[in-house]
C-alpha cells in the first residue's frame, strides 16, 4: 500500500518514441525466442544429455585413479593429465578449484566426466562460450572434440563462496 494514492487517470498509453522502443523490444524478444530451437539443435553447445549418479567420494576416487595413471607433468602443484585419445577425461570441481589440468589432442574425441565433490559449480570453458552446471552426486559426461590448439581457461560461473573468484582451471590442447 502506498502512502499517497496516485492521481486520477495517472496511466497514459505509450506514444511517439516510447511506442517505437516498446515495439523494438517486443520484436527483439520474438526474434530471440525463435532462435532458441536453432541454438539448441545447431549451436553445438548442448551436452550429450548423458549423466549418472555417483557419490562425491566415488567420483574423487575416479579422478585420483585417472591422475595416477595419466599424469604427464605438473604446474604449480597441480597435476597435468593426458588421457588416451577417445578415452575418458575427468575434471573435478571443489571449493575453489578445478582439478586436474587436462592436456588433450586436437581433433581427438574425449568423454569429459565433470562432477563436484561439495556443492553446485558452473563449468564455463573460455573463450568457447561453453557453459554447464556441475552438481554433486552426478557424473555429467560431455563428448568433446577440441578443434583449436591452445590453453583454455575453465572458470566457475556459479557463485560458490568466498574463494569463488579464484576457481579457475585449465585445458591444454596440442
Amino acid at each position: 500500500m502506498s502512502i499517497h494514492a496516485p492521481e486520477k487517470d495517472w496511466f497514459r498509453a505509450p506514444s511517439g518514441g516510447e511506442r517505437i522502443w516498446v515495439g523494438m523490444a517486443l520484436a527483439w524478444c520474438l526474434v530471440m525466442s525463435m532462435m532458441m530451437p536453432y541454438w539448441h539443435f545447431k549451436g553445438k553447445q548442448n551436452s550429450t544429455g548423458e549423466s549418472y549418479t555417483v557419490t562425491p567420494m566415488a567420483f574423487a576416487d575416479r579422478v585420483a585413479q585417472s591422475v595416477k595413471t595419466n599424469k604427464v607433468g605438473e604446474e604449480k602443484g597441480i597435476p597435468i593429465v593426458e588421457p588416451a585419445p577417445g578415452g575418458d577425461a575427468y575434471l573435478q570441481a571443489s571449493m575453489w578449484r578445478w582439478y586436474p589440468i587436462l592436456r588433450l589432442r586436437q581433433g581427438q574425441t574425449y568423454r569429459l566426466h565433470v562432477s563436484s565433490t561439495d556443492l553446485q559449480h558452473g563449468f564455463s570453458l573460455l573463450p568457447m562460450n561453453m557453459n554447464f552446471q556441475v552438481l554433486p552426486g552426478y557424473d555429467h559426461v560431455l563428448t568433446i572434440t577440441p578443434t583449436l590448439p591452445g590453453s583454455f581457461s575453465v572458470v566457475c560461473n556459479e557463485f560458490c563462496g568466498i574463494g569463488h573468484h579464484m576457481m579457475t582451471g585449465k585445458i591444454l590442447v596440442e
